[in-house]
């Protein structure tokens, strides 16, 4: 039988009891994010009234983490502000989560991804001028 990677209890918990799964109809802003890969795509809907992201849900296609880490950061970005939202990293969600094993950090990854994703495609329907922290982060650590 194969090795059990080293989930913690949190990531488990995530995983089977994931919060905010589902779709929001009239979102403010969707993101989709798919890592090729490994076959993970995470989809986020946002909405978000006078700056404050008020709801937040994803549908995720991936292994267990990614649907930990999806579940984590809605958890994460409910009540704050779209700035206070920019701040969360891939490392903030893992962290949440009781850390990730290497292999699976770029779940996190994607997470955050998906959330800037989410937050550009608000930007780009109310007219806005998309800010610059939702676009630098093209960081790209996939751990394949």
């Amino acid at each position: 039988m194969a090795d059990r990677l080293p989930y913690s209890e949190k990531v488990m918990d995530h995983f089977q009891n994931p919060r905010n799964v589902g779709e929001i109809p009239d979102a403010s802003g969707v993101g989709t994010v798919g890592n090729p890969i490994c076959g993970d795509v995470m989809k986020m809907f946002l909405k978000i009234e006078n700056n404050v992201i008020v709801d937040a849900k994803f549908k995720t296609f991936g292994c267990g983490a990614a649907v930990a880490t999806s579940s984590m950061v809605t958890e994460m970005v409910k009540g704050k502000t779209i700035e206070e939202a920019l701040k969360i990293s891939n490392k903030a969600v893992a962290e949440a989560l009781g850390g990730l094993p290497p292999i699976k950090m770029h779940c996190s990854v994607l997470a955050e991804e998906a959330l800037r994703s989410a937050l550009k495609d608000y930007y780009e329907k109310q007219g806005l001028a998309v800010p610059f922290e939702i676009t630098k982060r093209g960081h790209n650590e996939h751990g394949h």
